[in-house]
């Protein structure tokens, strides 16, 4: 290293070092926010309603929970929120997300500028955390930046759990590329969505290494790669297994240097099945599992990510008459099933939306999880949707970037928080309104809406 490069570095470390100093004398300055909720009834980690307490957050975190007054310092900037025997509960947590292509065409998604895709995401952000959703857990797509300029501030946002590029083989359920760009050229120019970092071509262990490597250097917090054929891909018909048990291999070992997970795509046994025996720990859809495929995870403690698809208004759309919409008639008609056996085997099962490609459908989000009470009870929906995904996130181990429990209202948990006009226990309709029903809006200790009457002090 030349003299003036080493100079370069020292002069920048050192204005990094100083600016971050700076901040934390800033921060060390001012108060600490201290919300204190009133007669509320918390929903607890197992999906029932506590008798009327009383909860203070001090900070990021819930401090104190009690059945009696809870005194206040009147010195400090202290908010109080009077409950009015109304629910408190965790913010909501969906485990399966594309934040940057949920609301727009898929041509869009392809093509467009990654600025435009922020732009759109940023305000899709600030509209999910309105819906009450505080955590998500995207599964493929460059939300990296996104993710830090809600991380900073900059705009208000959900908690982005980020895989970076949906790892796939050529011609898999992640490979979007025009024929004309066929064949491959070792060594040359990438796809569209390659280049902005939607998805991520690779054929062989060693490429699925490198691949996943990549984004694990991008701040991925897991892996997810495509184990099977999908219903909005244009190649692939929905029986076809995709990648091999080497292939997952090298990606799992990627991963399990970094002490994270890989997820797959998957919705047959085969996929299910090779996937598993290469070391995944966790299967996204898997609407046409066998019995043998769910007994699998259940043995082997494997997470199943379903998600409530049924042929209704809240299906992602597909040209009718077209081989996508064969491939979703056949995919939707397997989600009884499957939601059977998770139950019946007991696996570890987490919910999300997956929703792609249309902004209306994006609004459904807690329209989709009141569905769930089609297989289970309220109480059930609402453990999955908080305490149960808050779980499978924290499977990110040391790449976790909130550390803290989420999905719980414990002492000491993070203070993602909603305040809800009623009892979804009793109501679970109740979140498919969050405009009207969501009162209180906190994550991470700070408030985003507030409709309720409250007594600042001073």
């Amino acid at each position: 290293m030349s003299i003036k490069v080493y100079k370069f570095f020292v002069v920048l470390f050192c204005g990094i070092f100083t600016f971050q100093l700076h901040a934390q004398e800033l921060t060390a300055a001012r108060p600490v926010p201290v919300t204190l909720f009133q007669n509320v009834r918390v929903l607890t980690r197992m999906g029932q309603l506590s008798a009327p307490s009383n909860v203070l957050v001090r900070g990021k975190l819930i401090e104190r929970i009690s059945i009696s007054p809870i005194p206040t310092d009147r010195s400090a900037n202290t908010t109080i929120i009077e409950g009015g025997g109304r629910t408190l509960m965790p913010g909501l947590i969906d485990a399966h997300t594309h934040i940057l292509m949920q609301g727009i065409p898929m041509s869009v998604a392809m093509t467009a500028d990654i600025g435009y895709l922020n732009l759109v995401a940023g305000k899709a952000a600030n509209d999910m955390l309105l819906r009450g959703f505080t955590t998500i857990r995207d599964l493929g797509g460059p939300s990296f930046g996104l993710k830090m300029a809600i991380d900073q501030g900059l705009i208000p946002g959900p908690r982005i759990y980020p895989s970076g590029a949906f790892i796939s083989q050529t011609s898999g359920h992640g490979d979007f590329r025009m024929p004309y760009e066929i064949p491959r050229t070792i060594g040359g120019p990438l796809s569209h969505s390659e280049q902005e970092g939607v998805a991520a071509i690779a054929d062989s262990p060693d490429e699925v290494r490198l691949r996943t490597r990549e984004q694990l250097m991008k701040g991925a917090t897991q892996i997810k790669l495509m184990a099977g054929g999908g219903v909005a891909s244009p190649y692939d018909p929905l029986d076809v297994a995709q990648y091999t048990e080497p292939e997952f291999r090298a990606a799992v070992e990627a991963a399990e240097n970094w002490g994270t997970y890989v997820t797959v795509h998957a919705y047959t046994p085969k996929a299910i099945q090779t996937a598993i025996a290469g070391g995944v720990k966790c299967i996204e859809h898997g609407q046409l599992a066998d019995e043998a495929s769910a007994k699998l995870m259940a043995d082997k403690g494997i997470w199943w990510s379903l998600q409530p698809f049924l042929d209704d208004e809240d299906a992602n759309p597909q040209p009718p008459g077209s081989p996508n919409r064969q491939k979703q008639l056949e995919m939707s008609a397997g989600t009884d099933t499957a939601y059977k056996l998770a139950k019946k085997y007991k696996v570890k099962t987490a919910w999300g939306t997956d929703t792609l490609f249309d902004a209306k459908l994006a609004t459904r989000q807690g329209a989709q999880l009141a569905k769930m009470v089609r297989w289970y009870t309220p109480s059930e929906v609402l453990k999955m949707a908080t305490a149960d995904n808050a779980d499978l996130l924290a499977m990110a181990g040391p790449r976790n970037p909130y550390p803290g429990r989420l999905g719980v209202v414990e002492e000491g948990a993070l203070a993602d928080l909603l305040l809800v006009d009623g009892d979804p226990v009793a109501n679970i309709k109740l979140v498919e309104d969050p405009d009207k029903t969501f009162l209180l809006i906190m994550k991470d200790g700070k408030i985003y809406k507030n409709t309720v009457e409250n007594d600042r002090l001073h």
